[in-house]
């Protein structure tokens, strides 16, 4: 039986033993199968209000985004696992927050050692385990372990030692981590597809680039459109099998360097940022067209969100130095572009704009078009959510943090009520998210924004979010006793070692 060919599913079992049939969607005559295709698309630095659905005073286009959105469901409260790179990736592909992993804070770069443990099981190796084949294209920031030679120096000919085949992937084309972090080269199923033999030097915002050696095929202005290729070119391939699919394509845009294909400059009206948003909407308009032109819409859960907030800072109206006066300015004046919405904050911030990010989410005959979702998320509920499509049972030592998203899918509430959210900065700040209430573990943003201020540090903060979405009336004083409540909690799920 092709991928493309519809046909009746009797039933699924999941981990809670139930019947789904549910989850085989009758449309027309036919039924849908059980086991959808999953297509993650994870944005880089993305911010909530970069996108014309969730921000409707945004100039930049965005009508693909804006098209998915009208096609599927928008959370309006999805957060990421963490408010920078690596932390996200790591607790995106376990369901695990990065905090319980040797990394408390920051991010690797591109020569760390291998982030995820051996042994942890990631969504791809729980979802080849239940016949489907998994694939990655793009920023893998985990990790890779490079080999060096007798002189002691790196060898690039020899394959990686770790990566994405070793942790549940059947395929992978990679770059080892941001695009400003060398070395710069392409890794398909860990091998490095051609040496790097050209010194990149060191470039200033907005084409932020650290020296180090660059391969003469990877080109920065080609980079997301190389990856775009190379994830439809997926798409249209795994379309042909027998066999239901899963491609995590981890984009490195609109991340630093700031380098949009030249067809796309000027072409916003709001400088190289704006420029670089409109690719990454073009990058979504690519990959739905893939999935549509291959004939497995229907039975296709496409994913679209961001890893943290952008880094480009909402400057005052009365600021006249901008990002578009002045392209190596990271901020916009708020009359002209906000990033990150109204949200407090930036990249890196324990604050929301760190990461509270845009999220879309379409699934025909499952998920109703044009729908909304106003229940708090993190990105680590992935695993639990492929697990409960794909039938699979979450082992005990795996996906500690992760609740799966299927009963909001389908318009309902957590099928168990979800343990609070924590939310975590670059500096190792915390928060909590209980309801409409957030706790801030600390004295300043954890991240960029001042004061900084340290982990625990006192005193804590209290912010209702329901009508302080801004984080602006600190509520800590007037309300001691959730204070403590909420600090209890936080302590409670960071000492069991798992939420779920």
């Amino acid at each position: 039986m092709k991928q493309n060919d519809v046909y009746r599913v009797a039933s699924l079992r999941l981990a809670n033993g139930v019947v789904a049939a549910v989850l085989a969607a009758t449309l027309g005559h036919a039924v849908v199968a059980a086991k959808p295709n999953i297509v993650f698309v994870l944005a880089d630095d993305m911010g909530y209000g970069d996108v014309q659905a969730l921000n409707s005073r945004s100039k930049v286009p965005t009508p693909n985004l804006n098209r998915l959105a009208s096609q599927g469901m928008t959370f309006t409260d999805a957060h990421s696992p963490s408010a920078v790179c690596t932390p996200t990736r790591y607790g995106t592909l376990t369901g695990r927050y990065c905090w319980r992993s040797r990394l408390k804070r920051g991010v690797l770069n591109g020569y760390s050692a291998p982030l995820l443990e051996p042994g942890r099981l990631t969504v791809a190796g729980m979802l080849r385990a239940e016949g489907y084949h998994t694939s990655v294209v793009g920023k893998w920031h985990l990790g890779l372990g490079f080999q060096k030679g007798a002189d002691g120096q790196i060898d690039y000919a020899k394959p990686v030692t770790d990566g994405p085949n070793k942790h549940g992937f059947d395929d992978s084309h990679i770059i080892p981590a941001s695009l400003d972090f060398p070395p710069y080269v392409y890794i398909e199923n860990g091998r490095i597809i051609e040496l790097p033999t050209i010194d990149q030097p060191a470039v200033k915002f907005p084409g932020f680039l650290r020296r180090g050696p660059r391969q003469p095929g990877l080109v920065m202005d080609d980079c997301l459109d190389d990856l775009t290729r190379k994830a439809t070119g997926v798409i249209k391939q795994r379309a042909k099998k027998d066999q239901p699919f899963f491609l995590y394509f981890p984009l490195t845009a609109p991340h630093k360097p700031v380098q949009p294909h030249p067809r796309f400059i000027g072409k916003s009206g709001l400088g190289l940022y704006g420029d670089f948003v409109m690719q990454v909407d073009w990058t979504v308009g690519q990959v739905m067209t893939a999935i549509r032109e291959a004939d497995i819409e229907k039975n296709t859960l496409l994913i679209f969100t961001s890893d943290n907030g952008s880094f480009m800072r909402r400057g005052a109206a009365e600021e006249k130095e901008d990002h578009l006066s002045d392209p190596t300015i990271q901020a916009y004046n708020e009359t002209h572009h906000t990033a990150n919405g109204d949200l407090r904050g930036t990249k890196a911030d324990v604050w929301e704009a760190g990461h509270r990010v845009p999220f879309f989410v379409r699934w025909p005959g499952v998920i109703e078009p044009g729908s909304k979702c106003e229940r708090t998320t993190a990105h680590v509920d992935l695993f639990a959510t492929c697990a409960e499509i794909a039938g699979a049972e979450l082992p005990g030592g795996a996906a500690e943090d992760s609740f799966s998203w299927l009963p909001l899918f389908r318009g309902g509430d957590w099928a168990k009520p979800r343990a609070p959210v924590i939310n975590h900065s670059a500096g190792g700040m915390f928060a909590l998210r209980s309801g409409k209430w957030k706790l801030v573990a600390g004295n300043g943003s954890g991240g960029r924004e001042a004061p900084k201020g340290k982990p625990f540090g006192k005193p804590f903060r209290l912010f209702d979010l329901s009508s302080d979405l801004g984080e602006r009336n600190d509520l800590a004083k007037a309300k001691p006793d959730l204070v403590g409540k909420l600090t209890r909690k936080l302590e409670a799920i960071r000492a069991n070692g798992r939420s779920r």
